[in-house]
This record gives C-alpha cells, structure tokens and sequence, in this order.
C-alpha cells in the first residue's frame, strides 16, 4: 500500500495515518493512541498538553517569515466507530486495521476504516514533521470521545489554547466548506395518565401507521418526510370527533433524533362504529397521500381488528390531553436561514412516543444554529407541557456554531480554492452537532472556524473508504491555506 502512495506529496499523511491504525481507538478507548500522540510530540521537541480527557494538544512555532503570524489550530478527533461485517474476525482492541488499495480509494478488510477523524489527525502529524512547510504557528488539537457525545470537546480546556483561528479537518466532502452547524437539545414530556377499567360492549382494534421512509432528525427534516407519530396525532384527533373510542396505548419511533416510521394506537370502539373508523382510515390515506405524494408514496395507515384482552384504558380527561399533546407539539421545520440558501435553521422531531404504566412519554430532539431560537422551541413545549399538566426535562444540550459573516479563515480557505481549482468552493452548513460547536462555546463565540475535508463514504459502516486523489488535493490544499496565513 505505501509503494503505491510513495508519489504523492501527501504520503507522510497516509504513512502517519496506517501507523495510527496499528493502534486501538475505538471512542472511549483512546489511552493508547492519546500516549502515542505524546510521544510522537516529546520525540520531535514539541511543546504537548495531555489533559485529564486524554485530548492532545501539540504545539509548533511559525516557519522562517511566520513567527509572528496567528496562531491557526488544526482539529480532529482521534476516535472511530467501531464495525465489522458479519463473520469478520477482528478483535478492535488489538487487532490493526488493514489497508486496502482499491483503484483511487482505499478501504478495510470488512471493517470501518477509521478515516473517520483518522485522516485528520494524519494531516496534522504530517505537518508538525515537515521541515519544509511553511506555515503559521500551528496548534494541533485532537480530542477524544467525538463519536460518542463529544466528551472530549465537551472537557476541553480553553486556556490551553492560544489560537482564535481553527480548522476542522471532519468534513466528508471535498470542495465543501462547512460554516455553521446547529446546537441541540433532547426533550422528554409527560402527560399523566389516569386509567379506567374497559367495559363490555368494544371491540379492540390497531391503528397502524406503517411505510414511511424516516431519516436523521437533523440531515433529512428538509426533505419533509412524514413523522408518524405526528400523523398518528392527526387521525385520532379527528376521529374523536366522530367516534367514541377508548384508548389503551400509544406507541410510535425507535430513536429520539430519527424520524419515526412507525406507530401503533390500540382503541376500543364499540362494533357498530368499527365502520366508521375505517372510513375514516381510508379518508385519511388519501390525505396523506396528498400531501406526502413524491416524498413517502408508501406510506400506509391501516385499521386491524385485534384479539387483545384489553383491561384498562385511558380515562376520558387523560386520553384527551394526551391527543391535543400528541396534535400541538411543535414538529418539523420551525425556521430556515436566510445567510445560507437551503438550509434548516431551527428544528425539532418527536421521534419516540411510549405508554408507561402511569403516562405517555413523548421524546423530541430539537435543534436550531441559533441559540435563541432553540430556547423558543424549548419554551413553546415548557407552555404546552403546563397547560396540559404534564411535566417536562431537557437533557443533552450542546452548543450550536453559528454562522460568522466576517470570518476571515473562510475568506482565504475561498480565494486559495478559487486560484488553485479555478471555481469556488460551495459554503455549506450542517442541521446537526459538529465539534466545532462545543468549541466555539468554549470561547464565548470568538473563535474563527471553519470544516473541510476529503471525500470519504459510507463512513460509519464496515463499507467505510475514501478516495485517495482527493485526500492528496485537500492535503495540498490545506498547505496552500496555510502559506497564505502571515
């Protein structure tokens, strides 16, 4: 594999990214490549910080002409996730990562490859050996725990940081330059439940919402697919209004940040309305059909009779709030920005609706790129939350990275792309959390920052690869960036 890279002027990269791969760094087992990352600084005299999350910072002077230059830190995460196809025998905290070359991409052996943050950390090494790259003083930073909540960056200590000029290296897509990501927040509400004993005289039925594509929370909520549980919320609000039917349970979703595709009520109506409810089933597909045509053509709405020995259900005040929750909670897309064409600036997802013995749950993931408006959607569920005696808590809020119409990095990582590829790059954002939001929190805002990266696909998956020409270009590229730095 080396021979064949030997030609390229990014090879120390890929040569200092295999030796990363000798090593074990699944998230939350990052001791051994975090020391490693220590030695490679103290064998070459160069200033390293190891803090307590075992995040690494490593420290190199401007060349001849850029001592006085900013400080630029270059970032990525040292951990990868973890996967391997069935019947792959690999042991990830031991065995290495064998490399493949495969025409212009190089991949594993039925495993993740780990390019996924490895190449940037391997840009970052590459650089801090060279003796011929002229550059500013450079601050490489490599944090721990990305893949699983950021805890690495969520410990991080500022101070130990002189730069205000960053450069993530976690970006999948070459000729992007990401510039802005959303914040989150989890949500979880409660509606009390009282319960009643079912009375003779009904028939148990399920209302199923089935057939719809689903997606991430934050990639795909522009793309407006159908939320099931939010649709589940729609019919039975409705239907009340024409059939007295008893509720039993409501259950829709898997994963809070994923759009449900999925979600079951079970009802107890009397046997002379059963043609009403399914009725109003059809009239309701048809609606649905409307609105979700060319986005979720699948999708189906469909009425069973079950032989379910039902006992309890919810008593009529509890059932009632529970449907006006399930219909007025805020969904979907709240806000779109107007700095960056296309993009979701503000949303939320009620991916998991679950009955309890004593309530129904509701589960959203809200997320927004400016911090206010995220603060609007949270109290918007606060208020609903009191009006319906419920109750409701916030758990893993991190920060957003919100867009800077001044950054300077941005303005230079445009114009070397433009004199070197003879178009501009595309300025993108991201619905979802990035590093660099936690990051740009830990500086009240006052960092400059900016993502790219080298195409790389399927990461995540055993099918992981990434394209070697491209790493070479944005490993040249980012040379050229930082010569402009002085």
């Amino acid at each position: 594999m080396i021979n064949k890279l030997r030609e390229l002027k990014s090879f120390e990269a890929f040569n200092f990214f295999r030796e990363m791969n000798e090593i074990p760094r699944g998230s939350g087992n990052e001791k051994a490549i975090s020391d490693w990352l220590v030695k490679f600084a103290k064998d070459r005299n160069l200033e390293v910080i190891q803090d307590s999350a075992l995040n690494v910072i490593i420290k190199k002077p401007g060349t001849q002409g850029y001592e006085n230059a900013p400080t630029v830190i270059l970032q990525g995460h040292m951990d990868m996730v973890c996967e391997k196809n069935q019947g792959t025998v690999h042991d990830f905290d031991k065995d290495p990562i064998a490399f493949i070359v495969d025409g212009d991409f190089l991949r594993a052996n039925g495993t993740t490859l780990g390019a996924d943050n490895g190449i940037a950390v391997a840009f970052g090494l590459a650089i801090l050996d060279a003796n011929d790259i002229p550059h500013p003083p450079i601050e490489l930073l490599v944090t721990t725990e990305e893949e699983t909540g950021m805890g690495g960056a969520m410990n991080l200590d500022p101070t130990n940081l002189n730069g205000r000029m960053l450069i993530n290296i976690d970006s999948e897509e070459e000729g992007t330059l990401l510039v802005s990501c959303s914040g989150g927040v989890r949500s979880r509400m409660s509606v009390p439940v009282q319960h009643e004993d079912a009375v003779e005289g009904y028939k148990t039925i399920a209302v199923r919402i089935r057939g719809l594509k689903g997606g991430h929370s934050g990639m795909e909520i522009n793309k407006e697919r159908g939320n099931s549980n939010k649709l589940m919320g729609r019919f039975l609000m409705d239907l009340n209004a024409v059939v007295d039917f008893k509720l039993a349970s409501l259950n829709g979703g898997a994963k809070m940040n994923a759009i449900p595709r999925e979600a079951d009520a079970i009802i107890l109506v009397r046997e002379e309305d059963i043609a009403k409810v399914e009725s109003k089933a059809s009239e309701w597909n048809k609606v649905f059909a409307n609105e979700l045509q060319g986005i979720d053509p699948d999708l189906n709405l469909k009425v069973e009779n079950i032989e379910e020995n039902v006992t309890r259900v919810f008593a009529e005040d509890s059932k009632i709030k529970v449907l006006r929750m399930l219909f007025l909670m805020p969904n979907g897309i709240k806000t779109m920005s107007m700095a960056i064409k296309g993009l979701v600036q503000s949303s939320t997802n009620i991916g998991v609706v679950t009955t309890t013995n004593d309530a129904v749950v509701f589960d959203s993931a809200v997320r927004s790129s400016v911090k206010s408006l995220k603060k609007a959607i949270c109290d918007e569920m606060i208020v609903l939350t009191e009006i319906l005696d419920g109750s409701i808590e916030f758990e893993s809020d991190y920060p957003e990275w919100q867009y800077n119409a001044n950054s300077q990095i941005r303005t230079v990582f445009e114009n070397v792309y433009e004199n070197i590829f003879g178009n501009k790059p595309h300025i993108s954002a991201i619905h979802a959390g990035l590093e660099c939001g936690l990051i740009s929190d830990k500086f009240n805002g006052e960092i400059d920052q900016i993502s790219f990266g080298p195409n790389i696909y399927d990461v995540h998956t055993p099918d992981e690869h990434i394209s070697i020409s491209s790493v070479d270009r944005m490993y040249n590229y980012l040379l050229e960036v930082l010569k402009e730095i002085k």
